[in-house]
């Protein structure tokens, strides 16, 4: 497209391009061609283009440079999967910046850093109960104490043509992963594996409750037999009802969609150390909704110095 004797469309600026976009423009041809041609032709006021280019920075063009340079670090630190409410929660506690989440979206539409999806699942009320075993949780999901129920499942990734299984141990008050175990076999070790872990490192914690699904490995007579061993209480989702054990769905989805899936796996051992990665900073360093925007270790010390 020519105007004149310029070549606008080597500059890439359309009929209908932003001012911005009009300002490079001029400063892409701004070898080739007068500045006060390109600004008339342009549209553009000339004061305008020099102020954009060549004028000291304002104070808070300043402070806004380096808030989106720590917004880059923070969104890469959690693998391009942290949306802008929960950035604005980092900033606050690594570095003590306190602007709004507006401001927060504003730097990052600026960076052109994508807006995290919601993956929030929804509770609907449950069917009739499976006389079985019945689920004890109701889908009370926010308990006041670590170690009172803990919830459990599990989910497959391919690597190579072959499937992997992970099975992860939760406990409902911190939303913490306590436990978890990665095998190439669908059995009754895969969650037991698991659970064993979580209860070592738990200190054998009494008066526990053990929320799953009912598939076969956690129903099976040998997983029963083990929890009963510990004097563990089993509580059960109704069949075929995700909800009941929704903090796992959601925790399962959020990994997919922030680790597993932005990964192709060339072996097993990447599997287990991206899930090793993801877990840690699940733990230790992304903020979560349900707990204030704390992390989960953090909503575990401060409940310990309640306690005190």
């Amino acid at each position: 497209m020519r105007r004149g004797k310029l070549n606008i469309k080597k500059s890439d600026c359309q009929f209908h391009a932003t001012l911005k976009q009009k300002l490079d423009a001029v400063y892409k041809l701004r070898k080739e061609h007068n500045i006060n041609t390109l600004c008339r032709v342009l549209n553009v006021n000339r004061s305008t283009y020099y102020k954009h280019f060549f004028s000291k920075p304002s104070n808070r063009e300043i402070v806004n440079t380096d808030i989106k340079s720590k917004i880059l670090k923070i969104y890469v630190d959690f693998k391009n999967s942290i949306g802008g409410y929960k950035i604005k929660k980092v900033l606050l506690r690594d570095y003590g910046i306190n602007i709004s989440a507006g401001r927060v979206y504003r730097l990052m539409n600026s960076m052109n850093l994508p807006k995290a999806r919601k993956t929030k699942p929804k509770c609907k009320s449950s069917p009739a109960e499976n006389k079985v075993c019945k689920n004890h949780l109701k889908q009370q999901f926010n308990q006041d104490a670590p170690n009172k129920i803990w919830a459990s499942d599990f989910t497959y990734v391919k690597v190579n043509s072959h499937w992997y299984y992970l099975c992860v141990v939760m406990d409902l008050f911190s939303r913490k992963i306590i436990g978890w175990n990665l095998s190439s076999k669908h059995d009754v070790d895969l969650v037991k594996t698991a659970f064993e872990k979580a209860y070592e490192k738990r200190k054998y914690p009494k008066s526990l409750m053990f929320h799953s699904d009912r598939g076969y490995k956690y129903n099976s007579t040998s997983f029963r037999n083990l929890l009963e061993s510990y004097g563990v209480c089993r509580s059960l989702s109704k069949k075929g009802y995700p909800y009941d054990n929704a903090c796992l769905e959601s925790f399962f989805k959020q990994m997919k969609s922030e680790e597993i899936e932005r990964r192709t796996y060339k072996s097993v051992k990447e599997l287990y150390f991206s899930c090793f990665e993801y877990i840690q900073r699940y733990n230790n360093k992304r903020p979560h909704g349900s707990l204030g925007y704390l992390t989960p270790n953090e909503y575990e010390q401060k409940y310990k110095e309640r306690s005190v």
